[in-house]
């Protein structure tokens, strides 16, 4: 039993330490736009039963009956990111966008991968396409690249350019409006089956099982940007439980180290 309490605590020991390296990375991005807070859930290895004997006083009767359940320990099952809603910052940037509700902006990535982001940090490339600042191009409801020739549509700047809260771009020339395209808002079913793959751009594990869909509720905010949803004051809260936690159950396997070599001794002793 001494062993297996060693074990259990070692167990709960790495699933802090990975518990930490989530909230690391929180915090390091509570000042990134877009970004969506990293969760571990966790999982019993197994539960041992736990029997009594019937009777106490009677060595010769090996029965017993069941009285519960022990768990033998827990593993870091899997990383999930919270999709909760993320205060919208006013920058006044005409392209800057933020969507307030569900949904994703979706993103084509120069090897023609698709991407899908809550940053709408937007700009006209040289192309007078519009990208994300790492040049991704952003795609309209029919999965095409926006197109904002500024020149074309007569317009000073991109001041110029309206995006109403149901995504459609229109360009003001004096009194007269010219409808534009309208970017692309795009959800999932099943965001905890969504990972990471890159700064505030998230992807579905498999799009066969969690495929794109539509986003139904949502409006589109012009000249704001979605901030990170991880609180600092939250995270360094957690991050104090978890080094509490650890210390606990690093003290706990020295306790146990200590019993197991009382016993080794006691077993050489013996013999």
């Amino acid at each position: 039993m001494i062993s297996r309490g060693i074990e259990i605590a070692a167990k709960g020991m790495m699933s802090l330490i990975d518990f930490q390296d989530s909230i690391a990375n929180n915090i390091a991005n509570v000042n990134t736009a877009g970004y969506k807070r990293e969760g571990l859930s966790f999982r019993n290895v197994y539960n041992a039963l736990v029997e009594e004997p019937v009777e106490r006083n009677n060595p010769k009767n090996q029965d017993g009956r069941l009285v519960g359940e022990i768990s033998m320990g827990s593993v870091t099952n899997k990383l999930v990111h919270e999709f909760s809603q993320g205060v919208l910052s006013r920058t006044e940037n005409p392209l800057d966008l933020g969507i307030e509700g569900d949904g994703f902006f979706k993103l084509r990535t120069p090897d023609g991968s698709y991407t899908y982001t809550r940053n709408g940090a937007f700009c006209i490339n040289s192309q007078n396409l519009l990208t994300d600042m790492q040049g991704n191009l952003v795609m309209d409801d029919q999965n095409q690249p926006i197109r904002l020739n500024l020149t074309e549509l007569n317009v000073n700047s991109p001041k110029d350019i309206v995006v109403n809260e149901d995504g459609s771009f229109v360009a003001m020339r004096d009194e007269n409006a010219t409808a534009l395209q309208r970017i692309g808002i795009f959800d999932f079913a099943n965001k905890d089956e969504m990972m990471a793959v890159g700064t505030s751009m998230y992807v579905p594990k498999d799009i066969t099982t969690n495929p794109e869909l539509r986003s139904q509720k949502f409006t589109v905010q012009q000249g704001a940007i979605e901030l990170s949803n991880a609180s600092i004051i939250n995270e360094m809260i957690n991050s104090i439980n978890v080094s509490r936690n650890y210390e606990t159950l690093s003290t706990l396997v020295k306790e146990k180290s200590g019993q197991l070599s009382q016993a080794i001794s006691l077993g050489r002793l013996s013999v």
